[in-house]
């Protein structure tokens, strides 16, 4: 009778004991060897799949446990923020005490002139103490007012500019201008929107038309020479070099966004000119030496897609 640990049926040991009783053994030997160094095998694979799996997971909380904290820092801002520019209350005063109404009905001339006196006196002291306390107030809410100038301020970073992947419909010359032209660009909305930009000197129209480009969406529209721009176009250039736009990767599509791994917060409905938000991250937008844009290093990313790059630069200003 064969072995209870046998993986084989007894008739496959009979079988090659008939065949060649001298190595029978040895090749049942071979075969129960080889038959759990499968079963091992497949352990390690589950057990690879589930550490992948794992990891996977454990990057998602850790990316779900980053903006809860981006979120509690916010609000701890805002509760900041808040108890600054709430202004103080203001003193009550004591009320003065009630006098009897026996008293005002009675005649004037019952009344003592001390008394008389020493009443008109305690009345205009009362005055001037309201009054002063009233002028304290006023002192005391003024800190409350210069504190709601003097507020938190709000986050400088990349994430606030609304970077979107355009597709230029059409392309002309400035009216009033031979270094200015005008786009027609396509940004995944209803309408294309009008943008205004600096390509050089003599670009090839024909070869921009129909190219995808990198838009900063959320600036003020303004006007530059009689024509209102809505957007702007990113480009890098070199000294001495043709100005190059952003190139987007293979696969985006008009309106995809371009985020930014370490700076997940959310873009701004228009960036405010008083702020001077594109100017203070201006000198931190750079192509790096493999022709990446970034900003302080990190990528210009659309997701599921693939980085932006220059053309050909490397090493140079985004603008």
């Amino acid at each position: 009778m064969a072995d209870a640990d046998n993986p084989f049926k007894p008739s496959l040991a009979a079988a090659l004991s008939k065949l060649d009783p001298e190595d029978s053994q040895q090749i049942m030997e071979y075969f129960k060897t080889h038959v759990l160094m499968m079963r091992e095998k497949a352990l390690l694979q589950a057990s690879v799949r589930e550490e992948k799996k794992l990891l996977v997971e454990n990057a998602k909380l850790k990316k779900d446990i980053a903006q809860l904290k981006l979120q509690l820092q916010e609000k701890q801002r805002r509760r900041t923020a808040k108890a600054l520019f709430s202004p103080a209350p203001p003193p009550t005063a004591s009320p003065a005490p009630k006098v009897p109404v026996t008293h005002l009905s009675s005649s004037s001339s019952s009344v003592p002139p001390a008394a008389g006196a020493a009443a008109a006196s305690s009345s205009s002291l009362d005055q001037r103490e309201r009054a002063s306390r009233r002028r304290r107030g006023e002192r005391k809410a003024r800190p409350g007012s210069d504190s709601l100038s003097l507020g938190a301020e709000p986050r400088v970073d990349v994430s606030r500019l609304d970077i979107r992947i355009g597709r230029i419909i059409s392309i002309r010359r400035h009216p009033l201008s031979q270094t200015l032209f005008v786009q027609e660009v396509d940004v995944g909305e209803p309408a294309p929107r009008t943008v205004v930009s600096k390509l050089g000197m003599s670009p090839d129209l024909e070869k921009l038309r129909g190219d995808l480009a990198v838009l900063l969406c959320n600036v003020k529209p303004c006007k530059v020479r009689g024509v209102v721009s809505q957007a702007r176009l990113l480009c890098c250039s070199a000294p001495d070099t043709q100005i190059e736009l952003l190139a987007p990767p293979s696969g985006s599509a008009p309106g995809d966004r371009v985020t930014f791994l370490s700076y997940p917060g959310e873009p701004d409905k228009e960036l405010q000119a008083k702020e001077r938000v594109w100017e203070r991250l201006l000198p931190d937008l750079q192509v790096d030496v493999r022709g990446v844009a970034n900003y302080k290093g990190c990528s210009f990313e659309v997701k599921g897609k693939g980085l932006c790059r220059a053309p050909s630069l490397t090493c140079c200003p985004i603008t």
